[in-house]
């Protein structure tokens, strides 16, 4: 089964072009799928639905949360509808398993002052200051990946067009626009943006002080902290992804086009910010009604 995984997680890399951190994820679940299989594990043929059923239900038992349950079913589907693609198994076990039912939790957001204050945490007196002001604004001003970020280029960005060029999921590839306020922010950085460069030239556009590629765990360490100094609450970066798109709905843009901004796939992963939306909505009513 080493093998079989090993020419998957390939497959998925190299023919669907995801981003080596989703390969990992892949990877992640099948080896605790092979573990759990243990001396069973190079009778695939042998594996069926009750096989699969166990195996959530050893996750279960060990504390898992059903949305992580729910990930590690759909690579399981992934990886054998990939078998009987190249003619190595016959049906996919994992099809007639039912994933566990999501409880529906709504994603955190900032309010428009919180995420004010946030923006101005960085100093903007020191060369790592006028870098972490202008992550949070892009950040907070496109709503793009954590990895999307880190990834952007000095030729990606189109400062008089207030455009960004953004490499997304599957290597596919987005103009996202940018507000005034990460613009002002980005100038300022690429003004002082060569003190970085120590001996070696890079593309990146964000960089540490050694001159190297600001790696996404760094940015996450950055933005985690001038969260965590506003909020007192130590949240994901996400959380101003989620701040983007939840303020654009609130103030009435259009459902397609936030979709598009935020380069999802589907419409039906965008529609979670509008139960936020929604639920805003009702605590105001709440509050204001009197036979509420």
């Amino acid at each position: 089964m080493q093998i079989e995984i090993a020419q998957f997680l390939t497959h998925l890399s190299q023919r669907r072009r995801l981003s080596p951190h989703t390969v990992e994820a892949y990877g992640l679940d099948l080896g605790q799928f092979r573990n759990f299989l243990g001396d069973r594990e190079e009778d695939l043929d042998g594996v069926d639905r009750n096989t699969v059923r166990g195996f959530l239900a050893h996750l279960y038992v060990r504390g898992f949360e059903k949305r992580s349950i729910a990930r590690k079913l759909a690579s399981l589907r992934s990886f054998f509808t990939y078998l009987c693609q190249t003619e190595r198994l016959g049906r996919n076990p994992a099809l007639q398993v039912r994933s566990p039912k999501q409880e529906h939790i709504l994603p955190v957001y900032l309010s428009e002052e919180e995420a004010a204050r946030v923006m101005e945490t960085p100093s903007p007196n020191t060369l790592l200051g006028v870098r972490d002001r202008a992550i949070l604004e892009l950040f907070y001003s496109t709503g793009i990946r954590l990895r999307e970020l880190a990834g952007v280029r000095v030729d990606a960005l189109d400062l008089e067009g207030k455009l960004v060029r953004v490499l997304g999921k599957g290597a596919k590839e987005r103009l996202v626009p940018m507000g005034g306020f990460a613009q002002i922010a980005l100038k300022r950085y690429l003004e002082r943006r060569p003190e970085l460069l120590i001996g070696a030239e890079t593309n990146r556009l964000f960089l540490t002080r050694q001159g190297k590629p600001l790696s996404p765990s760094g940015i996450q360490d950055r933005v985690v902290r001038a969260i965590q100094k506003v909020t007192g609450r130590r949240l994901s970066p996400h959380v101003l992804r989620h701040t983007f798109a939840t303020h654009l709905l609130n103030a009435g843009a259009d459902l397609k086009a936030v979709k598009e901004l935020l380069g999802h796939a589907s419409l039906s992963t965008t529609q979670i910010y509008t139960h936020v939306s929604v639920e805003r909505l009702k605590k105001a009513y709440r509050q204001a009604h009197p036979r509420a």
